[in-house]
C-alpha cells in the first residue's frame, strides 16, 4: 500500500467514525474542505460511493459499511503503534546491544555499563565481548566499542575510558637467558608475545615514539592470542616480550613476577570509543549511555 492510499483510508476512517467532515478534520487538523475533497478523491479512484451526503448529514452507503468494517481494525491498531512510538520516543527503555573486545569489560567498561544499568532500569543492556569488526547496519548492535583505528570511517566515535599507556614486560629467566633490549628494533630479536583481534588474522603493532615522532614495529610472534590475561601467562612463564596495556601488568610487575623494558620509548594506544552509525533518530537509550559515558570521561 502506497502512503497515499493510507492518507486516504485513515481520512475514510476518521469521517466514518466520527460521522462527518467537520468532526474528521478537527482531529486531522485540516481543513474541512481537504477533508472532503480527499474522500472524492477516494471514490473516484475506486470507482464507487462510499458516503450519502446530505446538507445535514453523512452516512456510509452499504459499500462504505463494508470498508469500514474492513478497514478499521487495520488502522486502530497502526495508530496504536505510532502511539507506543511516541511513548519510547520520551522514554529510556527497551534494548541496548553493544559489542565490545575482551579487555575493556574489566578496563573500564563493566563499571561504566553497571553506572549505566542502575541510572536506567527500564534498559535491558547486552554486551557482547568479541574482537571482530562489525558491521553496524546489518549486526543488530547499536553502538561497538573499539580501538579508533579498527571501526570504518563513516562511523560516528566518542572517546571512551581511560588513556590507553602500554608496557612490555617479560620474565626475569627470559630476560637473564635472551639479553634486556635497550631500543625498540632489538625486540625484532626476541621472541614476542603477540595479540590479536578477532580470529587471530591481525596482529596488534608495538607502538613506540623517538624523536621523529611515533612508530610502530612488528616483532616476529612466538606465541598469539586474543586475551592480555594469556599474554601476561606466557609472559611469566618465561616465553618471551609481551605488549599490553601497563594497568594489567602493574600488579604482576610489583610482585617481580614481570620486569618491564624500554618504558621509556613506549607510545600510549589510541582511547577506545564508542562508534555509532547515525546522529540521525537515535535512541533515547543510546543517547543517554554516550551521555553518561561523556560524564565519566570528564571525572577521569
Amino acid at each position: 500500500m502506497s502512503q497515499n492510499n493510507f492518507g486516504e483510508i485513515r481520512v475514510f476512517v476518521e469521517v466514518a467514525r466520527r460521522g462527518g467532515f467537520r468532526a474528521a478534520a478537527e482531529h486531522l487538523h485540516q481543513a474541512p474542505a481537504s477533508v472532503s475533497e480527499a474522500i472524492q478523491r477516494f471514490e473516484d479512484r475506486l470507482g464507487v460511493r462510499l458516503f450519502e451526503r446530505s446538507t445535514r448529514s453523512v452516512a456510509l452507503t452499504p459499500i462504505g459499511e463494508q470498508l469500514y468494517t474492513r478497514s478499521l481494525p487495520a488502522v486502530t491498531d497502526l495508530e496504536g503503534a505510532l502511539s507506543a512510538l511516541d511513548e519510547e520516543k520520551d522514554q529510556v527503555s527497551g534494548r541496548l546491544r553493544l559489542s565490545a573486545p575482551y579487555s575493556a569489560g574489566p578496563f573500564f567498561l563493566d563499571d561504566l555499563l553497571a553506572s549505566f544499568a542502575a541510572a536506567y532500569p527500564n534498559v535491558q543492556v547486552e554486551i557482547i565481548y568479541d574482537d571482530k569488526k562489525v558491521d553496524l547496519l546489518t549486526s543488530g548492535i547499536d553502538a561497538a566499542i573499539r580501538s579508533q583505528t579498527m571501526m570504518a570511517s563513516d562511523t560516528h566515535a566518542v572517546p571512551v575510558g581511560p588513556e590507553l599507556n602500554m608496557t612490555i614486560v617479560a620474565a626475569r629467566s627470559y630476560l637473564k637467558d635472551r639479553g634486556t633490549p635497550t631500543h625498540p628494533r632489538d625486540v625484532l630479536e626476541h621472541d614476542a608475545i603477540c595479540y590479536a583481534f578477532g580470529r587471530g588474522d591481525r596482529l596488534a603493532p608495538w607502538g613506540f615514539k623517538g624523536p621523529d615522532g611515533s612508530f610502530v614495529m612488528q616483532p616476529k610472534p612466538r606465541l598469539v592470542a586474543n586475551d592480555m590475561r594469556s599474554l601476561l601467562h606466557y609472559a611469566s612463564r618465561g616465553l618471551g616480550l609481551a605488549y599490553i596495556y601497563r594497568e594489567i601488568a602493574t600488579p604482576h610487575v610489583a610482585n617481580k613476577e614481570l620486569v618491564e623494558v624500554l618504558r621509556d620509548h613506549l607510545a600510549p594506544m589510541p582511547r577506545y570509543s564508542i562508534n555509532y552509525q547515525s546522529k540521525r533518530h537515535m535512541t533515547r537509550r543510546l543517547r543517554a549511555f554516550i551521555d553518561l559515558a561523556k560524564t565519566q570521561n570528564r571525572l577521569q
